[in-house]
């Protein structure tokens, strides 16, 4: 529940601010949208004030340079909203470590994490799964050659789903709605 609008309504501003001019990968759509959307999914799975700005911020550490000033403006909407984004933040180094390294450390990760830190991280996997399968829908495969040569989305989207459900903190509901959305990027990989 948004309690304080003024804040969350900042939090957008700064989201749209920092990720300004970036849009998602391979294509036009501005990355504004990943934001509103796993947002949104974090809202409708529950999320307080503090949860849904995190969601808003959940990439800035990761994606903006200079890291230091990406973490600040985080760190300026207190101390539980930059602990949910630093658990959602699978590096913050430039350049990033290889793919597959990152991905395994993160999955890892999400054995030890809460269930704030597991609402938004499992809101931006839904959001980014429901992507690629409508992009897999409208281009096929030839949708992968937008990602990394060496990621393997549907591994890494299948291994999420079990990481989830290792932890018993993950938002049940969610990570079903997850795997649903996983199971027909196989089926459509």
């Amino acid at each position: 529940m948004i309690g304080e609008l003024d804040r969350f309504v900042r939090a957008l501003e700064t989201g749209t601010r920092l990720h300004a001019g970036q849009v998602r990968k391979g294509t036009r759509v501005p990355y504004v949208s990943h934001l509103l959307g796993t947002c949104a999914i974090a809202l409708e799975f529950g999320a307080n004030e503090d949860q849904a700005i995190a969601a808003l911020l959940h990439d800035v550490i990761e994606d903006v340079e200079p890291v230091e000033a990406g973490r600040a403006a985080v760190r300026g909407f207190g101390p539980e909203v930059l602990r949910i984004v630093e658990a959602c933040t699978d590096a913050d180094t430039h350049p990033k470590p290889p793919w597959r390294e990152r991905k395994i450390a993160y999955m890892d990760r999400l054995a030890h994490e809460d269930a704030a830190a597991l609402l938004v991280s499992a809101s931006d996997k839904l959001h980014n799964a429901r992507a690629i399968v409508a992009d897999l829908r409208q281009h096929g495969p030839a949708l992968w050659e937008r990602f990394n040569p060496d990621s393997d989305q549907p591994w890494y989207y299948r291994g999420l789903v079990t990481a989830f459900r290792a932890n018993p903190n993950h938002p049940v509901a969610l990570v079903d709605e997850l795997e649903s959305t996983v199971a027909e990027m196989e089926r459509l990989a």
